[in-house]
């Protein structure tokens, strides 16, 4: 008996169409990045810019400051991250959901803008520095170098630790707790041996997220880290050059850090294995009161953290409005001047970002919607394969993202350097994994029967797709769009590799601006900025009704 061949659908060609647009913007770049990592100016093979990475000290230290300044941030971040969702959760905290917008909106945006606020504040001249030495002559530590990295990227990061412990936190049984109580367990005890377990999972997910994006950033080190380099920062410095550019040891160290974050990225996977399991809640933690001294405690805690994490955005907001001289440096008084300067900036910005963040908006979520729906609900090796190519981002740093892309699209046949497609690229590749994310797990909660409920009805796939599956996974979409939406207003590491004058960013305006000097305008447009994800957030929470932000 002769089998007829399986008749092609429609999903067939959308997996394959997927497939082929991340080969030609994924898979290619890298390929054409690691070529010219190992050929010579003449086209013959060679290992010349490994062995020049490896053999000089200098370049491995940058491996291992790179290193250390990840551990580092992810270890502070888990120490405030964590028991702040634990008090969160737990107790009865007033100013609640102010609290929890401060949180989130402290990691809202650039970590280098974040790095220049902290300038003005702790720099040599800054406000707090002056007002310290001139007033009780205390000299503080400096802010450069390796420490005040460390204290951006965490007062920076430690957010994602809090919005995925808190996640993890609502699925708890508060009958285990109980359990646990009833046994004559105390508190500190029951922190350590009952929640930190059940909540280990997303507790070693945050950590990971936390690692590789103090590891892939380099506005911060660039910024205030002075002569404390990160391999980040030398790739940037190889590919742009200040007085010469080295494009193949640039792949070179690019090679080097995929590798890196890769092992990292299976380290974090088989031990998050050794601590996956499934928990549903049937009776959810309510916060409960304090005993009066507990209470203080635990509001002076959270008040401390949101308010010093929230002190960067604030100054930046309050220098908007002083004064400039003509070089744009601050003086006495208090103008709009600022604003009526930044507008220059803005108004040629502003168009752009929205432009470029609208288009890789809508792509992001209509192939996330896609690609989770393939995933879950029609596996095969095809779309296992998608699944893995469309994750790849997520340990690669933007800054390898962009030399990539650059590399491979700067020369014919597909000339794209410059252009505003290249940059919905980068920002598609690289910030699609937290909509496809959110989206794959929403709809592996969305029973199947529903879906068949639907098509015996006479409803066909298309329509049951999109009439059916699509609104039900509209909070898992909607929560991983808006967060996909803030980082594409806040990348900087990608698209400072491919813009040209015509693509210039908000956040990248702020960069030129900053590294200029002009601290007026730059002030002003990092509080535009800073406005536009207060409202990106205001809107997701009206969109999704929901009061309580977690990952």
């Amino acid at each position: 008996m002769i089998r007829s061949p399986r008749r092609l659908e429609l999903w067939h060609v959308v997996s394959i169409g997927i497939l082929a647009v991340y080969g030609l913007f994924l898979v290619y770049p890298l390929l054409g990045m690691l070529k010219d990592s190992v050929l010579t100016a003449d086209g013959s093979f060679s290992l010349r810019y490994f062995q020049r990475f490896f053999g000089e000290r200098y370049y491995l230290n940058t491996v291992l400051n790179s290193f250390k300044l990840s551990f580092a941030t992810m270890c502070f971040a888990l120490l405030v991250g964590i028991p702040l969702a634990y008090l969160y959760n737990f107790y009865v905290i007033r100013g609640r959901a102010v609290v929890q917008v401060l949180i989130v909106l402290s990691s809202m945006s650039a970590p280098f803008v974040g790095a220049y606020a902290w300038i003005l504040l702790l720099g040599r001249s800054g406000l707090i520095t002056r007002f310290l030495r001139d007033s009780v002559g205390i000299e503080i530590p400096t802010i450069y170098g390796f420490n005040g990295v460390v204290l951006v990227l965490t007062l920076q990061l430690y957010p994602l630790v809090f919005l995925y412990v808190s996640g993890a936190l609502r699925n708890v049984d508060r009958s285990l707790l109980e359990a646990s109580q009833s046994l004559g367990t105390s508190n500190l005890k029951r922190f350590f041996r009952v929640v930190l377990p059940l909540c280990m999972t997303s507790i070693l997910a945050s950590a990971l997220l936390v690692f590789m994006r103090a590891m892939a950033d380099f506005g911060t080190p660039l910024v205030i880290g002075e002569g404390y380099r990160t391999f980040p920062v030398e790739i940037y410095k190889q590919y742009v050059g200040e007085t010469s550019q080295n494009y193949s040891f640039a792949a070179a160290i690019s090679v080097v850090a995929i590798a890196i974050t890769a092992i990292v990225f299976l380290l974090q996977k088989l031990a998050a294995n050794r601590f996956s399991f499934k928990m549903n809640a049937l009776n959810r933690i309510e916060p409960k009161r304090a005993k009066p001294l507990a209470s203080v405690l635990i509001h002076a805690f959270t008040y401390l953290v949101v308010t010093v994490s929230m002190l960067p955005q604030a100054y930046l907001a309050y220098s908007s409005f002083r004064k400039t001289n003509v070089f744009g440096n601050f003086v006495a008084g208090y103008s709009f001047d600022s604003y009526r300067e930044a507008w220059r900036y803005v108004s040629k910005a502003l168009p752009t970002t929205l432009l470029i963040g609208g288009l890789s908006l809508v792509v992001v979520v209509l192939m996330s919607i896609l690609i989770a729906y393939m995933v879950v609900r029609r596996r095969s090796i095809l779309n296992n394969t998608i699944d893995t190519m469309s994750m790849l981002p997520y340990i690669i740093p933007g800054s390898v993202v962009g030399i990539a892309l650059a590399l491979a699209f700067s020369s014919r046949p597909l000339v794209l350097t410059g252009t505003v497609v290249i940059m919905v690229v980068a920002m598609c590749i690289r910030r699609s994994p937290y909509t496809i994310r959110s989206s794959v797990a929403i709809l592996q909660q969305i029973p199947v029967a529903t879906e068949e409920a639907a098509i015996s009805l006479g409803a066909s796939k298309l329509k049951t797709f999109f009439r059916i599956t699509t609104p039900m996974m509209a909070n898992g979409i909607i929560a991983g769009a808006i967060l996909s939406w803030v980082t594409i207003l806040t990348e900087l590491s990608a698209s400072i590799m491919l813009y040209s004058a015509k693509t210039q960013t908000l956040t990248l305006t702020i960069y030129v601006l900053v590294s200029r000097g002009i601290d007026g305008p730059a002030s002003a447009v990092a509080t535009i900025l800073m406005l536009f994800t207060v409202l990106s957030l205001a809107l997701f929470m009206l969109l999704s009704k929901n009061r309580d932000l977690a990952l």
